[in-house]
């Protein structure tokens, strides 16, 4: 099984023959099968150059990349063997029809509320929580226009990191949550979280016929793939929020795996390593499927749900989002 590498010293990466090495800055060389890569994260400087690029592409291997913070900046993303333009018709046509587009856009944010909500009813002290969620929830049905949904699901996100200090031990808290940049361990923890969702959905779309920047609850626009933001509005709370929980709670992972610099936090290469390694055994993690009848990991369930979304679009089944029954 293919999977993702991560590569955090500064140094060089190139091929010989059917492996891609890689070369750190004290001439230390690690190799990575081509058959055995699926992604690969890249957290500090690297040499690359076009021969490197020209391979992987031939292998449909992504070459994310990170800043000196840790925070995802692209995705060297070869070009797609796995095309559909009937497929992007439709795509467009769910779009451009806001009915269409406000089913789509609405299943996405009932479903991660409803992951919200399975999250905190396993910590006691969150009722009131929960009970202010459960209304503004009911104004997701209710919304006639995106911009009126992207405002309930705003507050419902407002709500529930409100209740992060009822879940969470050990020191951590959050006063509010800051993205641009983060101020704070916690918020480090989840932009740094919501990076590596984001470019795990988005190389799970790049293995369907999916175009990956014409979505629905987020407005499509230049340098970013918003159907990627789409799909992780329903495994951010069921992937990247419970493992937060998870480290910070059972103290592995402490005020020493972070680093701050004018006024940003984020996570140092100790505390991505710790954090990884916990993404890595979620993502691995297996439910019998009920549907299926096999075991599935939770990085299926990603490609499933893509799957489940192209159904939709072309008129085969009705989209209905992922709500986790484990």
């Amino acid at each position: 099984m293919s999977r993702d590498y991560y590569i955090f010293s500064n140094g060089r990466i190139m091929r010989k023959d059917n492996t891609i090495y890689f070369e750190d800055g004290i001439g230390a060389r690690r190799a990575l099968p081509v058959e055995d890569v699926d992604k690969i994260h890249f957290f500090g400087e690297t040499d690359l150059n076009s021969k490197l690029l020209n391979y992987v592409s031939k292998y449909g291997i992504l070459l994310n990349f990170y800043n000196y913070h840790g925070f995802y900046t692209g995705t060297f993303y070869s070009r797609k063997k796995n095309v559909s333009g009937f497929l992007l018709v439709k795509q467009a046509e769910h779009y451009s029809n806001l009915s269409k587009r406000l089913y789509l856009a609405k299943s996405f944010i009932d479903s991660a509320v409803f992951h919200i909500l399975r999250n905190l009813r396993n910590y006691a002290g969150t009722e009131e929580f929960i009970e202010k969620i459960e209304t503004e929830r009911n104004n997701i049905y209710k919304s006639s226009q995106i911009d009126e949904l992207m405002g309930t699901e705003g507050r419902i996100r407002k709500i529930y990191y409100e209740a992060f200090n009822k879940v969470l031990k050990n020191g951590f808290c959050l006063e509010k949550r800051q993205k641009r940049p983060p101020t704070d361990p916690v918020n480090a923890l989840i932009s740094f979280g919501n990076s590596m969702i984001y470019t795990t959905v988005l190389g799970e779309i790049y293995k369907t016929q999916l175009e990956p920047t014409i979505s629905y609850l987020h407005q499509p626009s230049t340098k970013r793939f918003s159907l990627s933001l789409d799909l992780a509005e329903i495994f951010k709370p069921l992937i990247i929020d419970p493992i937060i929980f998870r480290l910070a709670n059972n103290r592995m992972i402490t005020e020493d795996d972070f680093d701050e610099e004018e006024e940003v936090c984020f996570l140092n290469e100790q505390g991505k390593k710790k954090f990884l390694k916990e993404f890595e055994a979620k993502l691995e993690t297996t439910i019998t499927h009920r549907k299926l009848g096999r075991k599935v990991s939770y990085k299926t369930f990603i490609r499933l749900e893509c799957y489940k979304l192209i159904k939709h679009l072309v008129d085969d089944e009705i989209y209905k989002p992922l709500k986790a029954w484990w």
